[in-house]
């Protein structure tokens, strides 16, 4: 059979198949157009989202070149998620914790590793951000001593009440500046004053000299009037108020509340969740039971 004969059309077969390839065409233009007036938006979040990607291209760049900043700090203040951080394992900080429980601090870099056990390596990464108090750097001053009789001339100490006391007051005391004077005041204001001289060995900044020092002049001669804390009915933002505890501590109080009932003494204390144990004693003499 000729191949030929399957391609020759009669006038009106070329003029159908002609209609229907211009239907055919119209019918396409016609979809194309339809399509993109109902989705009027589709080409625009398509370069929103195009746009969108260079920005994340960048933020990811950001998070992959950014380093960790260490800023300067106390090693004595470490907490478990800084001490992480730093490399430190779980012994390494229980044995500083441990360490700190016993109201001892460590003054320099490389009493902080005699204390955790760090390797070499860490401590000379960590400790050039290690902060001390001033008072740990500077020597201490040296006064002549005289054992003849006659060229002594000593006065009797007359203790005042530290609740009483100035800030020229404080600053007598060896080891007492501007800084620490006006810290323990404003300790003793947010308080409503001091119960015990006890209490001298939570300020911040106060080495043991200088507590020792404090005691030689200071006493407390009367139970100042203070707003104690009604521990079994204060809510958790008033709790939170009182400069011994904070929002957690005063959670972990009303929690201990509503499943145990009423606190009634200082042992009813040791059992609530993150409550400072070797703080239990001073704490209780501000609360009401």
């Amino acid at each position: 059979m000729n191949v030929k004969s399957y391609f020759r059309f009669a006038k009106q077969q070329r003029n159908g198949i002609f209609l229907l390839f211009l239907l055919i065409v119209t019918l396409q233009v016609g979809y194309f157009f339809w399509m993109n007036k109902s989705n009027p938006k589709t080409k625009e979040t398509n370069d929103e989202w195009l746009a969108m990607q260079s920005v994340v291209d960048s933020l990811k760049n950001v998070k992959d070149d950014q380093k960790s900043v260490i800023y300067p700090f106390n090693p004595n203040f470490i907490t478990d998620y800084r001490g992480y951080k730093l490399g430190m394992s779980v012994d390494q900080l229980d044995k500083l914790f441990a360490f700190r429980k016993q109201n001892k601090y460590v003054n320099s870099a490389k009493e902080f590793q005699s204390v955790t056990g760090v390797s070499d390596s860490l401590l000379n990464a960590i400790s050039p951000y290690f902060k001390f108090p001033d008072w740990v750097n500077q020597p201490k001053k040296q006064y002549t001593s005289y054992s003849n009789n006659k060229f002594e001339n000593k006065k009797p100490i007359i203790k005042i009440d530290i609740n009483q006391a100035t800030q020229e007051d404080l600053i007598k005391v060896y080891g007492i500046g501007p800084a620490l004077s006006e810290r323990i005041l404003k300790n003793k204001e947010s308080l409503g004053g001091f119960l015990s001289m006890d209490q001298m060995q939570f300020i911040w900044g106060l080495s043991p000299e200088v507590i020792e020092n404090l005691n030689k002049y200071f006493v407390i001669t009367s139970e100042p009037k203070i707003s104690k804390v009604d521990i079994n009915n204060a809510s958790v933002k008033e709790l939170a108020k009182f400069p011994y505890f904070n929002y957690t501590i005063a959670k972990e109080i009303v929690t201990h509340r509503s499943m145990n009932g009423e606190i009634k003494n200082i042992e009813d204390l040791t059992k609530i969740k993150g409550l400072p144990s070797e703080k239990i004693k001073i704490i209780a003499l501000y609360l009401e039971f």
